[in-house]
Formats: C-alpha cells, sequence, structure tokens
C-alpha cells in the first residue's frame, strides 16, 4: 500500500470540486432530499467559493493518494476560518472525506492523524469538528479517534436545518 497525503494548491481546484461532489453525493444522498443536496453542493462547491477557501491563509486542503490514485481529501481550518469561533488555540477539521472504493483502508485515520499533525505544527491544544447527528459510522469513528461531544451547531442543506454535534480531541 503506498500512500501520499500532500497539501493542495490553486492548480488542483478542477479535481477538488470533482472528489468534493462526489463524496459528499456519494455520503448524504440516500437520507437527503435530491433538492437540498444541490443546494448544498452550489453554495459550498461552486468554484469560485472553493478558489476563495483555497487562497484563505487560514485554510488547507490535503489529498490523500493511495497507490497514486486520489482517495480523498481533508479540510481543516484555523483562526477567523473555522466555521464556528472555538477561539485561536483551536484547529477544525471542516472536511474529511474518503471516495467509496477506498473505504476501509485505514485512510480516514491517516487523515486524521494529519491533522493532529498540523494542530500541533500551528501550536493548537485543540481539534474540533461538526459530524451530522444522524451519521452514526462517523461517530463511531470519530469516538475511536478520541474525539467527545462537546456542544452541537446548527447545518444547513439548503434550506434545510440539521443538527450537527461538535466533537473535539484535546492535543496537548
Amino acid at each position: 500500500m503506498a500512500v501520499l497525503i500532500k497539501r493542495c494548491s490553486s492548480g488542483d481546484l478542477g479535481t477538488l470540486q470533482k472528489i468534493s461532489i462526489e463524496t459528499f453525493t456519494d455520503t448524504f444522498k440516500n437520507q437527503n432530499s435530491p433538492e437540498a443536496i444541490e443546494a448544498y453542493i452550489k453554495k459550498a462547491f461552486h468554484t469560485e467559493q472553493l478558489k476563495k477557501e483555497c487562497t484563505n491563509r487560514n485554510t488547507e486542503f490535503y489529498f490523500i493518494y493511495y497507490n497514486e490514485e486520489i482517495a480523498g481529501y481533508l479540510k481543516v481550518n484555523a483562526e477567523d476560518a473555522q466555521s464556528e469561533n472555538m477561539g485561536e488555540d483551536s484547529l477544525e477539521v471542516e472536511r474529511i472525506y474518503i471516495r467509496r472504493p477506498f473505504h476501509r483502508l485505514g485512510l480516514g485515520k491517516l487523515l486524521i492523524e494529519k491533522a493532529v499533525e498540523l494542530a500541533v505544527e500551528k501550536n493548537k491544544r485543540k481539534l474540533w469538528l461538526g459530524v451530522w447527528e444522524q451519521n452514526g459510522n462517523a461517530i463511531s469513528f470519530y469516538n475511536n479517534m478520541n474525539f467527545v461531544q462537546t456542544g452541537v451547531h446548527s447545518f444547513y442543506m439548503g434550506d434545510e436545518e440539521q443538527t450537527d454535534l461538535i466533537m473535539t480531541r484535546i492535543i496537548r
């Protein structure tokens, strides 16, 4: 198994958009209306939005490759790029997605380990994320990665308000 984690650049925008739409749709299409999925994709993954995020100094994207094929990606936010004000000592994992053919290979764990490494490099005390309250598999995964629920916040899928659990892992 050859695995590589590489930071995305603005030249990766088209690939990032494609992988983002694919993984988001695969993850949530069976639990949400097609209209809600489409509305979210139009808002979160359009070219200008991704370009804005890729050029924000407090946001970083990473691709994970498995045998030279992109298997998924990670998005982390620091400082004012965080989707919730969790303080300067926090790093947010806003997105972590693995493409279906690469599930159950331990790649999600490697991306969480990368996020922990980034938090340490950035001198952050905690790592946090939001996970949909109905995504039991993800919640179990994060529990196994030493995250604990510390709160909740609203997440909008189109016009539909959903509840995300806020889960936190203390780094140091």
